[in-house]
């Protein structure tokens, strides 16, 4: 048990969508219909959890409760929740197909971990519904991991629980917590993988918590990128992070690291 024998994959922002776009502009839209005016950086923050818990952590946001108070004539309640979710998800399920190109080097990094014998799982904040979209684009594109999890198959526990990391090492017969690595592009994906007591890896390149295009990052001044980079960086290791990556491409060099470091006796960040 010495070795890494696994890797859990995010998706949005991580593997597919380049800036995590798709689930933010539902967000915003949801909430304007609603008459609530909230920024990109509120629709953000609680990026990588179930949609529905997404919704509620919004809702309890202090300038966006302040809003729907106002609106509404009460603080915001379940119902409120509910409806707001109801309509989310068939707006995010019509635009999804065009949110599935793959991030750059996630195809050849894939390959590479294979070759050396690694399953490849995966988790997400989407729904089975959502999956089926998303992962029909990424196999088209020559990705397709060897297993995925949503929300949905574990009681609507998502991020932070742990609980669909297990169901990947269940499914994938891997060997022990330590021996598996969760990369992920939001503080709730690290945040999951310190309570699986995995390895725990923030990747920068493509993320929501650096929040732009792929267009806007290649174009982003020198400067400006090394500062958003420092603040992602900062943001994953105050969350628990391990390790964090720039870009997929460092992904099997790391694991390389980690394995040297099982071989002298550590374990991954346990809280």
């Amino acid at each position: 048990m010495n070795e890494v024998d696994g890797v859990i994959f995010d998706w949005a922002g991580t593997t597919v969508d380049f800036g995590c776009f798709a689930p933010v502009q539902a967000f915003l839209k949801v909430f304007a219909d609603a008459g609530i005016a909230v920024t990109v950086e509120e629709a953000r923050l609680p990026m990588g959890m179930l949609k529905r818990d997404h919704i509620r952590t919004m809702l309890a946001m202090p300038q966006i409760s302040s809003q729907w108070t106002k609106k509404i004539g009460r603080p915001f309640a379940e119902e409120d929740v509910e409806a707001l979710h109801e309509r989310f998800e068939p707006l995010l399920l019509s635009s999804l197909e065009n949110y599935t190109k793959l991030l750059p080097a996630v195809r050849e990094t894939v390959h590479l971990l294979r070759q050396k014998g690694l399953k490849i799982g995966s988790t997400t904040g989407y729904t089975d519904s959502m999956m089926q979209i998303v992962a029909k684009g990424a196999k088209e594109q020559g990705y397709e991991p060897d297993f995925w999890v949503t929300p949905d198959s574990t009681a609507s526990y998502g991020r932070p629980y742990p609980y669909m990391i297990f169901k990947n090492m269940e499914a994938l017969r891997l060997k022990a917590p330590w021996t598996v690595v969760k990369v992920g592009d939001t503080v709730a994906d690290v945040q999951e993988g310190v309570r699986a007591c995995v390895w725990s890896v923030g990747v920068v390149a493509g993320s929501s918590q650096l929040g732009l295009s792929e267009t806007e990052f290649e174009e982003l001044p020198v400067p400006e990128t090394i500062e958003k980079i420092k603040r992602a960086e900062q943001a994953f290791f105050s969350a628990g992070a391990d390790f964090v990556i720039t870009s997929m491409k460092e992904l099997p060099e790391l694991i390389e690291c980690i394995n040297g470091l099982l071989q002298e006796g550590k374990r991954p960040y346990a809280g």
